[in-house]
């Protein structure tokens, strides 16, 4: 996930210089982010993939090729949320600093570039590339990410960082950020209340990955003793915006109709 592969990359360097000695392990920690229970044992491979991880990785995809096939087929936008997309980039951009400086793994890289330049290039149809564009109504898309989530998502980012560096305060950032990205889009669906079959799909797979990551979470708790706080905090947030487009398009599907979400109080 994009969670582990950050904490990843944050250790790679201690452990390359203390795996040199098999008898020598991890010093033991025990707070932060990506604190351990135990100083040995699975801590001394940290972010390890598993079933639940890889499908939320896959998962991930999956929603952002949906979108892809959405507007490529239907040549229209209607009912997308280019600003959430718009805080997806930004996510994207602040948490895989790494890129630059630190090499973790092929997948780990090219999970990271897909996730960046597919973000950018949906963002480029909806907002420059007719006859896609031609459809984007900004004005029903209009959630003002910029005062509500941008601010806060860096104040939090800066108090709870586990450190005082750059890239620790912009990764800290970009879980909170990414926390409440969806807002933008579950608020236009909202508006029009009527969502397209792939639409649904698509959000109801943005949810899904986010599952499978917390349940990667459970799992790396108890097989590996991992603690992640701002990460888990974070998912809580996330897929609790989740919870009632979920009710409404689980009952769409049971009574085999089209997803209408009721009017706002």
């Amino acid at each position: 996930s994009a969670e582990g592969w950050r904490t990843d990359s944050r250790r790679s360097t201690q452990l390359c210089s203390q795996e040199r000695s098999v008898s020598s392990p991890l010093p033991e920690r025990s707070k932060g982010k990506g604190a351990f229970r135990g100083s040995q044992g699975s801590s001394r491979r940290p972010g390890r993939m598993n079933i639940f991880r890889f499908c939320g990785d896959m998962l991930h995809l999956m929603s952002i090729l949906l979108l892809l096939w959405k507007l490529k087929k239907s040549k229209s936008c209607v009912g997308i949320s280019c600003r959430m997309q718009e805080c997806y980039a930004i996510v994207f951009c602040l948490r895989y600093l790494d890129l630059f400086y630190q090499f973790i793994s092929v997948y780990n890289t090219a999970m990271k570039v897909v996730f960046i330049s597919s973000t950018f290039y949906l963002i480029f149809l909806m907002r420059f590339q007719p006859p896609v564009s031609a459809t984007y109504d900004r004005t029903a898309d209009s959630f003002p990410y910029e005062q509500y989530l941008l601010g806060p998502a860096a104040v939090l980012g800066f108090i709870s960082a586990e450190e005082w560096s750059i890239p620790e305060i912009f990764w800290t950032a970009s879980i909170w950020l990414e926390s409440v990205s969806i807002l933008p889009q579950l608020i236009l669906l909202q508006q029009l209340r009527e969502v397209e079959n792939l639409t649904a799909e698509f959000v109801a797979t943005m949810g899904a990955y986010r599952f499978f990551y917390i349940l990667n979470w459970i799992y790396r708790y108890f097989a590996e003793g991992y603690v992640n706080w701002i990460g888990w905090l974070g998912g809580i947030v996330q897929t609790g915006l989740y919870v009632d487009f979920f009710y409404y398009y689980a009952m769409s599907k049971w009574y085999g109709q089209k997803l209408v979400l009721p009017l706002a109080t």
